[in-house]
């Protein structure tokens, strides 16, 4: 991305339909979830409005903290991961990934970034402990029209952000 997008700021007053189509703007090797089998497209839009909504970028280092975000703060537990990650859809993904960039800059990315986005997570962690109130995951239309600080405000999220 070579600009700061606005979705990313902590007190951004876009709508999440507008940073959502800030996103999909400003990355457009994102695949787009109208050209995937329906049951995968709505667990990739759920996942491209999580990184609207936790302020994340598409790099590796945001692409490994936004999975314990979602387990942590989301009605997309640990749990529902594994099951959504059994889809065949989902290993199309993966498999298109590796074939485009390779296995090997696949792991040495992942390696790279993975010590300090450990570091990062570890208090997100204690932060995240006996929340009540989740994020929507795939129940995210009736947020669309809601400012992000509004839902960051409702869902406790700006003390997770930098």
């Amino acid at each position: 991305m070579s600009q700061n997008p606005l979705y990313m700021d902590m007190g951004s007053t876009q709508t999440l339909r507008e940073g959502l189509a800030e996103y999909y703007a400003l990355n457009p090797h994102v695949t787009d979830p109208a050209t995937q089998p329906p049951d995968f497209a709505e667990i990739l839009r759920a996942h491209d409005v999580g990184h609207v909504i936790y302020g994340c970028d598409t790099g590796m280092h945001d692409e490994l903290k936004i999975l314990p975000l979602f387990w942590w703060t989301s009605e997309c537990t640990f749990q529902t991961y594994l099951e959504m990650k059994n889809s065949p859809a989902v290993d199309v993904m993966y498999a298109d990934m590796i074939k485009e960039k390779g296995a090997l800059w696949l792991y040495s990315s992942i390696l790279r970034v993975l010590p300090e986005v450990i570091l990062e997570l570890i208090p997100i962690w204690f932060k995240t402990r006996k929340r009540s109130k989740l994020v929507p995951f795939l129940e995210y239309e009736p947020l669309l029209e809601r400012s992000l600080l509004e839902l960051r405000q409702e869902f406790d999220l700006l003390p997770l952000m930098k």
